[in-house]
């Protein structure tokens, strides 16, 4: 009898496992072109498909260097979701040749122009650092699963509209966080310039030590001027991003008597046992250190 059983037991687990292989099949597969695009996207599709991230958990977004099984991944993709403004630098060259279905997630937001730096001019691409704008996003999130898989609309505007709700909590949350900052003292000082969304939505002003992430970081000629910049600002702390390195950043902090605050997120999730494994959790976290940094915890 027990033989009988097992027999049983192991022809249901394999009967189970076939079914959910085969589930996973049929479902569409969505290509999100790095981890914040990718969990954004898995928010509003739920169960309904399958979402990647072509770059992983903790990479440099900028000048990411896709590797064949990216290739791979993307030319069976059912669709591919990019941020756009010019942040992922190699999706031109990455998408070229596939027939593929695309979306660019910033469609409608209002840019931020880059005051500097080789590309001077172009927008700030770092559109999703802020929960407003990420409304945005997930309404082109929204749009481009509809149209991918009209039979699942219910369920992407269903969770869509959750989601929705959950970062107008969080624009209101971290309002209430960032507006304890005295006026005087809510300058930001960073690695790179990708707070400015941040910044214009919460009245600070913003000063780093380069505009966008590429070839010349942390230069001499940065350093000074952002230690000059800082001293007559009298700002008392200053962040550097996760994607790079914060030598430059810590030699300023030190030539200016300044307190440094930590890590914060911009470019990339953390996997799931790091500290921001999601986008929500990013925005959250970000904004809790910055109101440490500067002592109001």
């Amino acid at each position: 009898m027990s033989v009988i059983r097992t027999i049983m037991v192991l022809t249901l687990s394999a009967s189970m496992l076939f079914s959910g292989s085969a589930l996973a099949q049929e479902r569409k597969t969505v290509v999100a072109s790095f981890t914040i695009m990718a969990d954004m996207a898995r928010q509003v599709a739920g169960d309904a498909l399958n979402v990647i991230s072509i770059v992983p958990p903790g990479a440099e977004i900028h000048e990411y260097a896709p590797t064949p099984r990216d290739i791979l991944k993307a030319r069976q993709a059912d669709l591919l979701l990019y941020n756009g403004m010019g942040l992922e630098r190699w999706f031109e060259r990455f998408y070229e040749g596939m027939n593929v279905p695309t979306a660019v997630l910033t469609e409608g937001i209002e840019p931020i122009g880059l005051e500097e730096g080789p590309y001077e001019g172009r927008p700030n691409p770092h559109a999703w650092m802020t929960p407003i704008n990420g409304l945005i996003y997930i309404e082109n999130i929204r749009k481009a699963l509809v149209s991918l898989d009209p039979d699942q609309a219910d369920t992407y505007n269903r969770n869509a509209r959750a989601y929705s709700e959950r970062l107008e909590h969080m624009d209101r949350e971290l309002r209430t966080a960032l507006t304890q900052i005295p006026d005087k003292q809510r300058i930001l000082a960073t690695c790179e310039g990708a707070f400015s969304y941040l910044t214009r939505e919460y009245d600070f002003r913003e000063r780093y030590l380069w505009a966008v992430n590429a070839d010349q970081e942390g230069t001499p000629q940065q350093v000074r001027r952002l230690i000059d910049d800082l001293n007559a600002d009298r700002v008392p702390v200053t962040f550097c991003e996760s994607t790079v390195n914060d030598r430059a950043m810590k030699q300023v902090t030190s030539e200016t008597g300044a307190r440094y605050g930590g890590t914060l997120y911009v470019d990339s999730l953390t996997r799931a046992e790091g500290p921001v494994p999601d986008y929500e959790t990013l925005l959250r976290y970000n904004a809790q250190q910055i109101k440490k940094g500067f002592d109001l915890e």
